[in-house]
């Protein structure tokens, strides 16, 4: 079959988990005999054609005003706008509506969709051809993907994420299935009446196990006394919970250290950094791979305070043998099980973080035991092969519902 994937951004352009994945999934596609072809935009006008470790891979200039891949955050107006003319971009469908058929596209399917709006759903639609929508984050839902407002999860959308995104839910009509990379993902879209009609299902993102899985965990092991090594590896930005982390680190009443790996906007890591500032064992590392980052810390800790969609880096860390201390949001909850292979803090309760540091600081069998028991618990999400025929196995059945025959004898039954 011939697939289009479309997505906000494409490697080398990565803003997050959203954007390996899907590499990961097309790459393994293609490996399988699929033909696939990706479609992204970019900061240059037109419609440029590159190709990414063997993927071709158009790029469509954004028709908006900035282009939004960028380490500086534009002004508060600037990003109104953005979003406004982001509610219902119908400029971006003649990029969609060209490579459709240039490629001879079969199927297409949606990944994040800022920048291209939810038009290219209408775009799709009036090509004849059926869509999966692949769920990342709270994008439709909310202009920022996030949920996330003074520092806390919204429990609904607010009167300016309905503005934004009214009559979404009434277009995803047009969709033929759904995935949500967690349950917790998926059910909150179709909470708000999204995908009504559509074939849903969950398909877990997976996270290639770690190499050499027999030298995993720390360089050296740790002699008592030593300082236990918290660390944490990602975006920074304000919903990823640093604050919080760094806050209740500072009060430890042990010999540890915090190691901070990730880039984020500069005027937020400029605040991280006054936030740490007197405190000689928290560390900033700037981007590091996974593999060396893990190798240096003891546990991991996300403490996300929004919703987190599913929580890549929980996999990951799991995957390197490290227990991970992980927040009772979004769809972490189902890789972090609470004494099996990390344990459960909740922002509600900003002390239950600093108490979780701690109790694997005074129990350190207990350290052992969820870091020894950490890389099975995480085998249902590193099975690429098994996510990738899921993914084969749904394309199949939407493009066989959309078949002629099938039309036709949808017709003989309304008969």
């Amino acid at each position: 079959m011939k697939i289009l994937f479309l997505s906000s951004l494409y490697s080398p352009h990565v803003g997050g988990g959203a954007e390996v994945v899907l590499q990961r999934t097309v790459e393994g596609l293609q490996a399988r005999g699929d033909e696939v072809v990706v479609l992204a935009t970019g900061p240059q006008p037109g419609l440029a054609i590159t190709e990414v470790r063997g993927v071709k891979v158009y790029r469509a200039g954004l028709l908006n005003t900035y282009w939004h891949y960028s380490e500086q955050r534009p002004g508060a107006l600037a990003r109104l706008g953005w979003h406004l003319r982001d509610r219902y971009n119908s400029g971006m469908n003649r990029f969609i509506a060209e490579v459709i058929e240039r490629e001879a596209v079969e199927l297409v399917v949606c990944h994040n969709l800022a920048g291209w709006s939810v038009a290219a759903w209408d775009q799709v639609h009036k090509a004849g051809l059926p869509v999966v929508q692949v769920l990342h984050d709270l994008y439709l839902m909310c202009p920022g993907s996030n949920m996330f407002k003074k520092q806390s999860p919204c429990a609904a959308p607010c009167a300016l994420c309905r503005s934004f995104r009214q009559g979404h839910a009434e277009r995803s009509a047009k969709v033929d299935a759904v995935v949500g990379v967690s349950n917790y993902l998926l059910e909150r879209l179709r909470s708000q009446r999204y995908f009504r009609g559509a074939h849903a299902q969950v398909i877990y993102s997976a996270t290639p196990p770690a190499d050499d899985w027999l030298g995993l965990g720390a360089e050296a092991p740790r002699e008592l006394g030593q300082p236990l090594r918290f660390g944490f590896i990602g975006t920074l930005s304000e919903q990823k919970g640093l604050r919080w982390l760094i806050q209740q680190f500072r009060q430890l009443p042990f010999p540890a250290t915090l190691s901070i790996a990730g880039r984020g906007q500069q005027d937020y890591e400029r605040e991280l950094h006054a936030l740490a500032d007197g405190a000689p064992n928290i560390q900033f590392l700037g981007y590091q791979s996974a593999d060396t980052f893990y190798r240096q810390i003891d546990v991991a800790v996300v403490p996300s305070i929004w919703n987190e969609p599913f929580g890549l880096v929980a996999v990951e860390a799991c995957s390197h043998a490290l227990p991970v201390i992980a927040s009772q949001r979004g769809g972490l909850p189902e890789i972090i099980r609470d004494g099996i292979n990390g344990l459960i803090c909740d922002p509600d309760d900003p002390a239950s973080l600093g108490q979780a540091m701690r109790r694997l600081w005074q129990a350190p069998m207990l350290r052992d035991r969820l870091a020894s028991q950490a890389r099975a618990s995480v085998e249902r999400f590193q099975d690429q092969d098994a996510m990738l025929e899921q993914y084969q196995q749904l394309f199949r059945k939407v493009l066989e519902q959309r078949s002629p025959r099938h039309d036709n004898d949808l017709a003989l039954r309304s008969l």
